[in-house]
């Protein structure tokens, strides 16, 4: 379209092969694509830049010939066909080395970020805090990732991408060490609030890597590989702090395990990871970045993102609280079962751990096969697919705080119901974001919803779980005093995540009204940047070789 804008004053007979155009000045087409770009429409504002930038390029490239101007087309639009056309059979051995070392950091990033979860009592024991401070210590870290999450976004869009992850990666590492020699509880907060910042570094740019190299089912498979590793990592994290803090007698030493794996995550990102070319999949390479207040205002005016994102954040909502406060309280209940003298209670991080890994080796890959079979039937089936998980969910998680008590096979039943349920919108929401954002702003995109669905969601919930039992405990005991207080308490605060589970599905359900129209938006403006380019190029070649 913009090509066909630019193209416009020139007469067809000045086109033909008899009467060929001779000349054009370039401050004539420079002048034509700023006319251009006046008439563009509000929401095609960053076409404006990149109108500018081909034509700058039509500039280096005048002294081409036609043949080769020819053979750039043909070769670009071959590499754009070969990219839809690819399968997982197609992918390169580079291209799957650099998608283990993507896929391993993220699985240590969760390990190391739910190992405490996994060893909560020893920590509340040793620093004598209640719930609201144990609540404290996942809401500072989520707190500084989040903060900092846009910050990275910014950066990953113009800047060295693997240099920018293996700065976070060697900070969180480090920190996590540190922090583990901690005598005084707000010292040790506080470097749980600095690892925090490495970590939101990797999280925000890695995605857009993968973006990068694939396009199409494949990319939604690799998400699904990359995402698997959340509740896989999530799940290690209990059994490797509870396991290891048994062993060395220690709760100390459980975190001391992902710091080592950190430093070989570093030379990995460092020596082994290429940073690919922003857009490159989709034939996009020569977008340009803009302005940030500019990418932030799209991003804000995006429907498909930022009701996405709502809905995102009541995934984090309730997956942080579960993740913080699940195994706490299944110990809880367990003793208060009458044969609770036979159970050894510390095994129930570990069992937890596995119940939650074992979920997330099911769910992520199911939600991106269902989704991938469904797509060409049903183009809205990603936000059908999520909002329909959300609401199988909520009555597991309802049924698992109410079995506790009374048996923990059962309850270990619903945990894996309600996670499996849940972790199936992961890498559907991620693939959302991906195809609903331009190429240059998808670092930006993951910050911005790393920022929201953190703030409101996982950064707060396990602290305000802490609050809401600790208020709930203060009326119960007023009441009338009992050993099974505090456990009722805390399974009040729990049952709020159902209602926030609902309000999650609510919001991926409108999401299928918006996010065709976003997608399209995006693929459109995509496919005439390509088309102008290569145009543009071809016209101005071919018609000064015939000068």
């Amino acid at each position: 379209m913009i090509g066909r804008r630019l193209r416009s004053g020139i007469p067809p007979t000045w086109k033909s092969n008899k009467f060929r155009l001779i000349f054009i000045p370039v401050l004539c087409v420079k002048k034509l694509g700023y006319l251009a770009c006046r008439t563009v429409m509000p929401s095609e504002k960053f076409e404006r830049v990149l109108v500018l930038k081909s034509i700058n390029k039509m500039e280096g490239d005048i002294t081409q010939n036609n043949s080769s101007t020819e053979l750039v087309r043909s070769n670009e639009e071959s590499n754009e066909t070969s990219q839809s056309e690819r399968t997982i059979k197609d992918v390169k051995f580079r291209e799957w080395v650099m998608v283990f070392i993507l896929c391993f950091v993220n699985l240590i990033n969760y390990m190391d970020r739910f190992t405490l979860a996994g060893i909560l009592e020893d920590i509340q024991k040793y620093f004598n805090v209640q719930n609201d401070k144990g609540g404290l210590l996942q809401t500072a870290f989520v707190l500084s990732y989040m903060i900092f999450a846009p910050i990275f976004g910014y950066l990953g869009d113009r800047y060295s991408r693997k240099k920018i992850m293996a700065f976070g990666v060697f900070l969180w590492s480090l920190t996590t060490l540190i922090g583990s020699f901690m005598r005084d509880y707000w010292f040790f907060l506080l470097f749980r609030a600095l690892v925090g910042i490495g970590e939101a570094s990797y999280s925000t740019i890695a995605p857009t890597i993968i973006s990068d190299l694939f396009v199409g089912d494949v990319r939604s498979k690799m998400l699904a590989f990359f995402y698997f590793a959340i509740p896989v990592g999530s799940g290690m994290g209990y059994i490797v702090g509870s396991e290891t803090a048994k062993l060395a007698g220690t709760w100390q030493w459980g975190l001391r395990v992902t710091p080592f794996l950190g430093g070989i995550a570093v030379v990995l990102i460092l020596f082994a990871l290429r940073d690919p070319e922003r857009g490159q999949s989709e034939g996009s390479s020569h977008i340009q970045t803009t302005p940030w207040t500019e990418d932030l205002k799209d991003l804000v005016k995006n429907k498909s993102f930022m009701i996405s994102t709502a809905g995102f954040t009541c995934v984090t909502f309730v997956a942080g609280a579960l993740a913080w406060w699940g195994p706490k309280f299944i110990e809880m209940g367990l003793k208060l079962q009458p044969h609770a003298s036979s159970v050894d209670s510390n095994s129930v991080s570990y069992k937890f751990g596995v119940v939650s890994m074992v979920s997330g080796i099911l769910g992520v890959p199911a939600g991106s096969l269902v989704a991938q079979h469904l797509r060409h039937r049903y183009p809205r089936i990603d936000a059908h697919l999520c909002g329909i998980a959300l609401l199988l969910s909520t009555p597991m998680v309802f049924a698992a705080c109410l079995s506790a008590s009374y048996s923990l096979s059962l309850c270990f039943t619903f945990v894996f119901f309600g996670e499996f349920f849940l972790n199936l919108t992961w890498s559907i929401v991620a693939d959302i974001l991906l195809y609903v954002v331009l190429p240059t702003r998808r670092s930006t995109a993951e910050g911005f919803q790393l920022l929201v669905s953190h703030a409101l969601g996982d950064a707060g919930s396990p602290y305000l779980i802490g609050v809401i039992s600790e208020a709930v405990l203060i009326m119960l005991n007023n009441s009338s005093k009992s050993n099974g207080n505090d456990f009722k308490a805390l399974q009040y605060a729990l049952f709020t995540t159902c209602f926030v589970e609902i309000l999650g599905a609510f919001f991926f359900l409108i999401n299928a009204l918006y996010i065709l129209q976003d997608k399209h938006k995006v693929e459109k403006a995509i496919q005439e940047v390509s088309d102008y380019d290569t145009a543009g190029q071809g016209d101005v070649v071919s018609n000064q070789t015939t000068e």
